[in-house]
């Protein structure tokens, strides 16, 4: 029986809940940032899926965090 990844998932839900609270300027950076440190420290156990489309979503998440700070000013 394989074991959970809990950074891995916990790296995956912060992401989801980044994704959907993203409208919300300060609170949706922290989440998706706070996603990507968790995914990030998820890859290194077993099994890696969540925390890889985690990690992903996140990454995703802080491009486009960049571009749009970068248009607004």
């Amino acid at each position: 029986m394989r074991g959970s990844n809990k950074k891995g998932v916990a790296g995956f839900v912060l992401a989801l809940f980044g994704l959907l609270i993203g409208w919300v300027p300060v609170l949706g950076w922290i989440l998706w940032i706070l996603g990507l440190i968790f995914s990030s420290l998820g890859m290194s156990k077993q099994p890696k899926g969540l925390a890889v489309a985690g990690f992903v979503i996140s990454c995703i998440a802080v491009i486009i965090i960049i571009a749009v700070s970068k248009n607004l000013h």
